[in-house]
């Protein structure tokens, strides 16, 4: 598989009902300097002017945040604010006592991720952190079964996904 084929299998995952996503994070893999050219002001906003070998990956995050199926939160972030991004995302469980539970929690924001991590599991959910070597959390949601398919294909694409 190449690296290509592993980050188009990670969109397709993450958001197997929106091809949109895949052709974003395509765009960006096949010709990075005409996506840097094409999505300049968004870019911007990430200090981002040229292309690197994240871009692709910063490309899948933001295709994705696009479609309501990732919540990029701070290092710092209060736990009842994460747990709103997280209920509003599509790929969300409907689990309002735990959703009620987890914004109730004072936990700092790791540990806040990991307690969450461990229950959104009994819904049969798991949730994700996409690596992009930043102070920010680009969180995902989905079915715990295909948690290990993430971060596999994530790593043949030479990104990181981290299941909590």
């Amino acid at each position: 598989m190449t690296t290509r084929d592993a980050l188009l299998a990670v969109a397709g995952l993450l958001a197997p009902d929106v091809p949109q996503v895949v052709a974003h994070a395509a765009a960006a893999h096949d010709d990075p300097e005409a996506f840097v050219r094409e999505h300049a002001e968004r870019l911007d906003e990430r200090g981002i002017d040229e292309p690197f070998p994240l871009l692709p990956w910063i490309a899948l995050v933001d295709a994705l945040t696009d479609h309501g199926l990732l919540a990029e939160i701070d290092w710092k972030e209060a736990p009842d604010e994460i747990t709103g991004s997280l209920r509003a995302l599509r790929s969300a469980p409907a689990a309002d006592e735990l959703w009620a539970e987890l914004a109730r929690s004072e936990l700092p924001t790791d540990e806040f991720l990991d307690a969450a991590g461990n229950r959104l599991r009994d819904t049969g959910t798991v949730l994700a952190v996409l690596g992009i070597e930043s102070d920010c959390y680009p969180l995902v949601l989905l079915p715990s079964t295909r948690a290990d398919d993430l971060v596999t294909l994530a790593a043949a694409a030479g990104f990181t996904a981290e299941v909590c």
